[in-house]
């Protein structure tokens, strides 16, 4: 039984609660990046034609850089990502629709610097994610908030 603890982090709170998660229960980690790095003004939801903002209501595919090598080797994945507009970033649905899901366990986490929750993010990925079963989803400040799934 290996787990794997994935993550798109753009300011570094995700990166950091995804890592602290990972190294407590012993998992593997993988960071997922776009293939072109977010500028600090490609982020900044107040301009509405900055690229996030662009992504989203284009819904446009973000291209992501590397994969999983072997995802086929776990049955249990952690999928963490922050909440853009109520859902997951564009970068998270490419990384799903990229791996084979068949038969994995996942649990999904989201982190907001604002006061949405996670909206309907899981029920918007799951169909990315098939034959996968999501066992849970929710919205965290901190790694140990991850620990109740593990009880």
């Amino acid at each position: 039984m290996k787990t794997l603890v994935t993550f798109f982090s753009a300011s570094g709170i995700t990166a950091r609660i995804g890592r602290e998660f990972a190294k407590t229960i012993e998992a593997d980690v993988f960071e997922i990046c776009p293939r072109v790095p977010y500028s600090d003004a490609d982020l900044d939801w107040r301009n509405p034609l900055s690229r996030s903002n662009m992504e989203k209501l284009e819904g446009k595919k973000v291209p992501m850089s590397g994969s999983v090598p072997d995802f086929g080797q776990y049955d249990t994945v952690y999928l963490g990502f922050p909440i853009w507009y109520e859902v997951a970033p564009n970068v998270v649905y490419t990384f799903c629709r990229e791996h084979k899901w068949a038969g994995k366990k996942v649990y999904m986490f989201a982190t907001s610097g604002g006061q949405h929750g996670m909206g309907d993010s899981a029920e918007k990925l799951a169909p990315f994610m098939n034959g996968a079963k999501v066992c849970g989803a929710k919205l965290v400040k901190s790694a140990a908030e991850l620990l109740e799934w593990r009880l």
